[in-house]
């Protein structure tokens, strides 16, 4: 009789596009967002803290900068479909695919935010945890959270965290008319991941991406002094401000492109006017002045905290100081005889 009723569960279930403890493709692809982010059945476990079946975690080799907010990320690609290489941009992924990225500090859980592939597009949908962190429920206006000194990050002290609104994150996901993930390039996944093999090879066995011959992209880790400076700030760039500086973004008539693939340095601000002067600019010149970090709108905006002068615009509260140096220090090597020729 228990064998019956079993099996009789894992009917109704996959009736319902659903196997047990497993991502709900009914729920993934409703026109509506799920009212709690339990309901996606990502995870075993109401907290999010146990990946269901078929939802395998990954991270890239530089993430991007959150307020020192630790991210914890999982993709779901359906049963049977897998995702393919684009050079120089990120996967395509299919139809029914899951990106999700949960922000914390330690064991609170702050927000968790997810891309869904449906099937007129990709749909940004954030959901905020309860103060108990037992419950995420769907936050389309965003949100802000007090942080306090003692459960925040060391370099922080006390601050206002702010969860994204759904406008806010078309603007970091805009490309061209349509929105898209931003991270998990090939060149991002390339190296290493949460289950100590590279996880290209790991998600092609796993069967969630194709083969893709030896096209093998990588950028440094930003942290890694062993690779060259000028790799290390270009790879801290490209993750952090070329999601909206680039041609497809929502930055694109600044002219300033700083995807990891652009090579003219103009373009990368380098002896580069702004288009448009003002407060943003702090009275400097230019974005770049090489050998010269203290004379560089790129530098002075990096360290800024303040709204209209701050970049990027969304997505922080406070200076990530170890990346405004590492910029600083690139700039301050340039050979400035050498850039102007």
């Amino acid at each position: 009789m228990k064998r019956v009723l079993a099996a009789l569960i894992v009917g109704l279930l996959a009736a319902c596009g659903r196997t047990p403890s497993g991502p709900d493709m009914a729920v993934i692809l409703a026109d509506k967002p799920a009212a709690k982010l339990a309901d996606y059945g990502l995870f075993t476990d109401a907290r999010g803290r146990d990946a269901a079946p078929g939802v395998v975690k990954y991270d890239l080799i530089n993430p991007l900068f959150s307020d020192y907010a630790d991210k914890h990320r999982f993709v779901f690609v359906p049963d049977g479909r897998r995702a393919t290489y684009v050079e120089g941009d990120v996967l395509a992924f299919p139809v029914g695919t899951v990106l999700v990225k949960t922000f914390a500090y330690g064991e609170r859980y702050l927000e968790t935010r997810l891309l869904i592939h449906k099937q007129d597009g990709w749909e940004a949908i954030p959901y905020v945890w309860d103060a108990a962190g037992l419950e995420a429920a769907y936050a389309p206006v965003g949100k802000r959270i007090e942080i306090s000194a003692d459960e925040g990050p060391e370099e922080a002290g006390a601050f206002t965290y702010a969860v994204p609104n759904k406008n806010q994150c078309k603007t970091c996901h805009q490309n061209g008319d349509a929105l898209t993930p931003i991270g998990p390039k090939a060149r991002n996944l390339n190296h290493d991941g949460p289950f100590g093999v590279n996880q290209l090879t790991d998600w092609q066995e796993r069967g969630l991406l194709q083969d893709f011959a030896d096209m093998t992209p990588i950028v440094p880790d930003a942290w890694d002094e062993t690779a060259s400076l000028d790799d290390r700030a270009r790879a801290y760039l490209d993750i952090n401000c070329a999601h909206c500086h680039k041609p497809a973004g929502s930055a694109s008539n600044s002219g300033l492109w700083l995807d990891w693939d652009e090579d003219a340095p103009v373009k990368w601000g380098l002896n580069k006017h702004p288009t448009a002067a003002g407060r943003g600019a702090g009275l400097l010149e230019l974005v770049i002045v090489p050998g010269q970090a203290d004379e560089s709108i790129l530098t002075f905006r990096m360290a800024s905290d303040e709204a209209g002068i701050a970049m990027p615009e969304l997505g922080r509260a406070l200076t990530h100081a170890a990346g405004v140096e590492l910029i600083r220090e690139w700039i301050d090597a340039m050979d400035a005889e050498a850039a102007d020729q």
